[in-house]
């Protein structure tokens, strides 16, 4: 029995609600959201040069948007197919309150893939294998003002560790700066070690990127697993079937098998090129620095493919990080303080630097001991504000009234300098030289706020204002169609 074969055994996964659309393709859900009303066509030549990224800013979080003709190519793009959470938990088959849950019930509990028969895979019904062009065969789109050129933002990257074999699955940023090389960032995270390996004894790393996947295989390649956890077992678990995979053209990397596009390659062992700036998720540039490089190997797609790019800093960017990180801290929080209930990273903390806990107190301090076990769950975040259970940590007013009434900064304020925190926060440059080695970056100050409430006051000092029946009206039922009646009255009131 192989490794993947034992893995099979004794695998539980989560119901998943049946979904009244293909789950497994991107064409599936692209053809739901059209269905409901959830896609603009864009069917005007536009420019691949900040054009297509303006439009698709404009629609975001309202529609997707498909482009027909981008930069004269004959393949469309579309951007912003999860751009809402709702929609994000639709796709998922569950209610929105369930979205953590069933994210970390799969991550938890992985579904090998399934690899189906040569010929059989849709990403590779064509294929590209000498003389490959990226600029001509693909829409590549520059996104932002000071952009280095055209970007990949929305690519599984896919690699196989160099000593188990066992996949890892992320999405990196990748500029297209020649016809068959492009520069990719690695940041000191599972990709990087494999890189760093493979590196270390010479070698070349094999890459995929896949391009155009289903909504769940995206959300599956930001899980936060250890590093011999192959994401796309996550995202057969959420799918609740094993996800159908297949052997790349040129090396042995298994990619889903319904991708719209994959480009396959590998990192070169020694070699660095220019990428940069880069519009990041902070909606500032990160430099330009010396960056790993892919050789292109072979370029596969679907006939009439689908490519698919990622407005960088927008809400299917900051969606697609936030869920998986926050079904990930809400699990770790919980283990040491059950009184956890949910977890939310605000979109105005970009998804990733600031944190929303909903608690529980029985005790005095207790707020403090969650603050300190949040910074400690990831380095990225910078802020936490612990509230109590009344309050709606997915409303930012909500937050900003639990700050103003229940916190003091003298008492409640939790404050950590000089810990480690996310590299590209510019703030965490300030005072550092541009030359800076790695180990100096992203030195950050934490700070967590304890906004809920004392566990024991006199009278109604801390009692909520409420009026009964509010939740209860029936506005439909009680508002008449018209002011017929009220305009009558004025008419007689004089």
């Amino acid at each position: 029995m192989n490794q993947r074969e034992a893995a099979t055994h004794g695998t539980a996964t989560s119901p998943v609600t049946k979904r009244a659309f293909d789950a497994l393709s991107l064409r599936g859900w692209l053809a739901h959201l059209s269905a409901t009303g959830r896609v603009a066509t864009i069917d005007k030549p536009v420019s691949l040069k900040h054009e297509l990224a303006a439009i698709a800013k404009r629609l975001d979080g309202t529609q997707a948007a498909v482009f027909l003709s981008p930069g004269g190519h004959e393949i469309p793009v579309v951007s912003g197919f999860m751009s809402k959470r709702s929609w994000i938990a639709e796709a998922m088959g569950v209610a929105e309150n369930d979205l953590l849950k069933r994210f970390r019930d799969a991550a938890d509990n992985p579904l090998p893939w399934r690899e189906v028969a040569t010929g059989e895979a849709a990403c590779q019904q064509v294929r590209h294998t000498r003389d490959i062009d990226l600029h001509a065969l693909l829409p590549i789109p520059t996104h932002s003002e000071h952009d280095n050129g055209p970007y990949i933002t929305a690519g599984l990257v896919i690699a196989r560790n160099p000593r188990t074999g066992v996949q890892n699955v992320s999405i990196n940023r990748i500029q297209v700066h020649a016809r068959d090389r492009m520069a990719i960032l690695l940041l000191p995270r599972h990709l990087h070690a494999f890189q760093k390996e493979a590196e270390a004894a010479g070698d070349a790393l094999d890459v995929a990127v896949a391009i155009g996947v289903d909504p769940l295989t995206m959300l599956a390649s930001q899980a936060i697993s250890a590093i011999d956890s192959d994401e796309l077992e996550i995202a057969g678990a959420l799918h609740g079937v094993p996800l159908p995979v297949a052997k790349c053209v040129t090396h042995d990397v298994r990619v889903p098998a319904y991708s719209e596009i994959v480009i396959e390659g590998r990192i070169l062992p020694n070699v660095r090129e220019a990428e940069g700036p880069f519009g990041e998720f902070p909606k500032y540039y990160s430099a330009q620095e010396a960056r790993e490089v892919i050789e292109v190997t072979a370029v596969t797609h679907r006939k009439n493919p689908i490519y698919h790019t990622i407005i960088p800093a927008e809400m299917e960017h900051l969606l697609l990080g936030a869920i998986p990180r926050e079904a990930t801290l809400l699990s770790h929080l919980q283990r040491s303080h059950p009184g956890v209930t949910d977890v939310h990273l605000s979109v105005g903390g970009v998804c990733r630097y600031h944190l929303w806990v909903k608690f529980a107190k029985k005790r005095e301090g207790e707020a403090k001991n969650v603050i300190l076990c949040a910074f400690g769950a990831h380095y990225d975040i910078k802020q936490v504000v612990v509230v109590d259970t009344d309050v709606d940590i997915h409303d930012p007013s909500e937050i900003e009234w639990a700050i103003a009434t229940r916190f003091q900064a003298d008492r409640d304020l939790v404050l950590i300098s000089g810990a480690q925190g996310s590299p590209l926060d510019p703030s965490t440059t300030v005072g550092q030289p541009d030359d800076a080695p790695s180990h100096l970056q992203g030195i950050s100050t934490k700070m967590g706020l304890d906004a809920t409430r004392p566990v024991a006051y006199p009278g109604h000092v801390f009692t909520r204002v409420r009026i009964p029946g509010y939740d209860a009206v029936d506005l439909q039922g009680l508002v008449a169609t018209d002011n017929a009646a009220f305009d009558t009255y004025l008419g007689h009131a004089g």
